[in-house]
């Protein structure tokens, strides 16, 4: 069988985070623009943000698509036509839609843009799929809700029409993203991108005759994360989603750090590579891209709905935030081949003597003990406490730009 290398597509919640999904190995990415989109708490994109995006990913050979997937209300549509418009003369791919009536405005406005029907739009169904492609639609993204091999069957029956599957981030406890517990509890619609993230509060029981006596639902003084979903991790079922036909492997989170969006895009770019390249080398490193998944953000990891559904193991009771076991420290900006020194934008601190990792876009990082530390004018410093501050420090090999400085956490953090 003749298998075609799937899309990685990457999210880009602003300008930097694009930058680090292409360096580290995306094909594409999806993003938003101020309005439309269901990550409005994004920084996201204005007009000329978004032209100057599509430019960047174009010469660097990676294609853009933008959300627009919200479900509108009347007062959404009049401007809806002037945004497509906007888009379409930005150049980019694609654009991701989900309401049926924001479909028909986006065919009229600009006739000639793909269309990509949202997960938000419940495609559970290969009739479904066949329908939105005889309307014009040129890609589904299929609802998280699918197991492999319904993914596989709506394949086979719609042959026609390019898949896209969620392979990594976050999950919420909703269905297909369709949310109304955000406008009930914080008055924000999750459905027009305001989402709030109440699967991520803590709660606690509380009986009727006894109001302000907050029992928690598990042994646990903090109560209990009783809707906090793990996060969708498929980067040990590549083949799987290969064979079934899959375009385009999505990684959730547009919301996420450039950090989480670096490591992610490079574990899911080698495990794809390495598959295609040599089938064992792929087995032998499922540990290794686990492993690297891992040292971004994340809740603890489960496999969805993809071998058929979750269970209870796939929620995490005890923590809502995310975790990561390594601190994102700076990224490099440049690196001068004659003096040895690497320009670090810092993010957190860090300090003159510390065994810290540089985590580069291609091959394999190392560790480098921080002997020379200096400010922009030259002078010797210590550490690196101010956000945004440019330090130099030494580094024993070259560092490519957009490399980010890490440090493992300790064992106590």
């Amino acid at each position: 069988m003749n298998l075609k290398k799937p899309e990685l597509l990457a999210p880009a919640g602003d300008f930097e985070k694009l930058q680090f999904a292409i360096a580290y190995g995306a094909d594409a990415v999806y993003l938003g623009a101020k309005r439309y989109s269901l990550r409005a708490m994004a920084k996201n994109f204005d007009e000329e943000t978004l032209r100057k995006a599509v430019r960047y990913a174009h010469n660097a050979g990676c294609k853009v698509y933008a959300a627009a997937n919200i479900f509108a209300r009347n007062d959404d549509l009049t401007s809806l036509p002037e945004y497509f418009s906007q888009i379409s003369q930005a150049g980019v791919d694609a654009c991701i839609v989900s309401d049926p009536g924001v479909f028909s405005i986006l065919r009229d406005a600009a006739p000639e843009m793909n269309i990509h029907i949202s997960t938000q739009a419940n495609n559970t169904n290969y009739m479904s799929a066949v329908f939105w492609q005889r309307l014009g639609a040129k890609r589904i993204v299929l609802a998280r809700e699918l197991s492999f091999k319904e993914a596989s069957e709506i394949r086979d029956k719609a042959p026609g029409i390019e898949l896209e599957y969620f392979v990594h981030g976050a999950m919420c406890i909703s269905y297909s993203g369709r949310c109304l517990l955000s406008n009930f509890m914080a008055g924000r619609d999750s459905n027009r991108g305001a989402c709030a993230h109440p699967c991520r509060y803590k709660y606690s029981l509380v009986e009727e005759t006894r109001p302000g006596e907050y029992l928690p639902i598990e042994e646990d003084s903090r109560g209990s994360y009783i809707m906090n979903s793990k996060d969708l991790c498929l980067i040990g079922f590549i083949p799987q989603l290969i064979e079934a036909g899959i375009s385009s492997f999505k990684i959730e989170g547009r919301m996420k750090s450039a950090y989480y969006v670096a490591a992610t895009v490079k574990a899911y770019r080698e495990a794809i590579d390495d598959w295609f390249s040599n089938r064992s080398l792929y087995e032998s490193k499922k540990g290794h891209y686990l492993s690297e998944l891992k040292k971004a953000g994340n809740r603890g990891f489960c496999s969805g709905f993809f071998e058929g559904g979750p269970d209870s193991s796939s929620l995490e009771y005890n923590f809502d935030g995310g975790d990561a076991a390594c601190d994102f420290l700076g990224t490099a900006l440049s690196y001068d081949e004659k003096s040895g020194l690497a320009v670090i934008e810092q993010r957190n601190k860090f300090s003159l003597g510390e065994d810290l990792e540089f985590f580069t876009p291609h091959g394999k990082g190392f560790t480098q003990n921080i002997k020379v530390m200096l400010d922009m004018d030259g002078f010797p410093i210590k550490d690196a406490p101010h956000p945004k501050q440019l330090v130099m420090v030494g580094a024993s090999q070259p560092v490519a730009p957009f490399s980010i400085l890490r440090r493992p956490k300790k064992i106590d953090d």
